[in-house]
């Protein structure tokens, strides 16, 4: 069991965590950072180094434009130790890890950059085989080339699903069609933040790119669709959805499902640090200063786990959070010339984002499930009338459904069911998820084997 001692431990090696690394090197900082990946990239720029030039081609130039900043990181000198898995993180800077064996590393400061995951999609059937994430297959694509062998339905709102469309048209992928939830209230609700997206141009004009290539290819859009079920005994037959009032079915054996992203919280969450919930993106996100650092601590979060905020604003948060530890540290006197710099550049990247959470907000029945039958926790098959019950019986937040019925206590220790728990426990007792609370997350945040403590 090492005992190394650095300036900065990044954990996470996605556009936030390199770019940290990047900027505490060339501040002179030394720095380890620590990623569950072999290869750098995070899962935005995942196997960006590997991709052949055709996969890059197919995913895009957003995806092609982190080539420069895996380059800056690969001649930065940083310490990297990647294919390892951090299990305990103190509010003091120590990180416990596991990369073959236990190893331990204090830093007088600690990043933490464990990007975004998808949010649950908790509707009737979205556990059988050929339901998965939109964000999953997208990983596929980049990681392996893997498309789907057949016709394809994705589903639900935000910019990923069209985005995917986009790709798979390009790798040659037949799309049977798109079922977009985004409902009339969301574009009611996107409207006074129009500014902000004409002023955000450059991402407004992608996405609109992006939609004008589906309709051109004759894929079918199925616009302000609603509640969304998958059929299907042993594997997925169909979607099914309300689409203008009307009941619509599509045959299907592979249905893709997506309603956005929210920050990765289990590592922040374990520290036992603040943690608010964020009302326009419907999420737990950690209570950090404008550098990122979480109160007083050694702890600093940026990125996706500390709000939704895309690739380029992650890059920059990143930067921010390294200028502020240097000028912790001692060793940048002065940063007030880089950081206006990176601060306008950040409030560039994020003029978009109110926009984008109004207008894909997703829908409450697909959140918060209204039929009792449909799973909740995967791990221990707990579903929402369970939940409920709970509640009637006293439970008051998540945690306690732990005693209630084992929810949140299977391998991914709630880390996809937390958000319907507490929207759900909150719906039951008439308050703000704020009030309901969460799971709460102890060490070790990823299982450890006895075999890994011994040398």
């Amino acid at each position: 069991m090492s005992g190394d001692v650095t300036d900065l431990v990044v954990i996470g090696a996605g556009p936030a965590g390199l770019a940290a690394a990047c900027e505490a090197r060339a501040l002179g900082l030394s720095v380890i950072l620590l990623d569950e990946q072999t290869t750098i990239g995070g899962q935005i720029y995942r196997n960006i180094e590997a991709a052949p030039p055709d996969r890059r081609e197919i995913l895009g130039e957003d995806y092609a434009a982190g080539q420069k900043l895996a380059a800056e990181f690969r001649e930065s000198g940083t310490d990297y130790r990647g294919g390892t898995s951090v299990w305990n993180v103190t509010t003091d800077g120590t990180v416990d890890y596991v990369g073959g064996h236990t190893a331990t590393v204090t830093g007088r400061s600690v990043l933490m950059a464990s990007g975004a995951m998808e949010r649950p999609f908790p509707i009737k059937g979205w556990t059988l085989p050929g339901a998965m994430g939109a964000g999953a297959a997208q990983i596929l694509l980049k990681g392996a080339g893997a498309m789907p062998s057949g016709p394809v339905v994705l589903a639900g709102c935000g910019p990923l699903l069209y985005l995917l469309a986009w790709q798979y048209l390009r790798a040659g992928a037949e799309i049977g069609a798109v079922v977009d939830t985004t409902d009339a209230a969301g574009y009611v609700r996107a409207l006074p933040h129009a500014l902000g997206a004409l002023m955000g141009w450059r991402d407004l004009s992608k996405g609109l790119k992006l939609l004008a290539a589906l309709k051109r290819s004759g894929v079918p859009v199925y616009s302000g669709a609603s509640a969304l079920a998958i059929e299907g005994e042993a594997a997925v037959e169909a979607l099914t959805f309300k689409h203008r009032g009307k009941p619509a079915r599509l045959s299907a054996s592979l249905v893709l499902l997506h309603q956005g992203v929210v920050p990765n919280t289990q590592l922040s969450l374990s520290t036992g640090l603040e943690h608010h919930w964020n009302s326009a993106q419907l999420c737990w996100q950690p209570v950090t200063d404008e550098w990122g650092r979480m109160g007083d601590s050694a702890l600093y979060v940026a990125g996706d786990s500390r709000r939704i905020v895309g690739a380029l604003a992650s890059a920059t948060q990143g930067r921010l959070a390294a200028l502020s530890i240097a000028k912790q540290l001692g060793a940048a006197a002065d940063i007030a010339q880089r950081a206006t710099e990176l601060k306008r550049q950040l409030a560039g990247r994020t003029r978009i984002r109110p926009f984008l959470d109004a207008l894909y907000r997703p829908l409450t029945e697909h959140r918060v499930p209204p039929r009792d039958d449909v799973t909740v926790c995967r791990c221990e098959e707990v579903t929402a009338g369970q939940i409920r019950s709970y509640v009637e019986l006293g439970c008051l937040g998540p945690n306690q459904t732990k005693t209630f019925g084992r929810c949140g206590m299977g391998p991914c220790q709630g880390r996809f069911c937390g958000l319907t728990v507490t929207e759900l426990i909150a719906e039951g007792r008439g308050v703000d998820p704020e009030e309901a609370g969460h799971y709460r997350v102890r060490p070790p945040i990823k299982p450890v084997l006895l075999g890994d403590f011994v040398d």
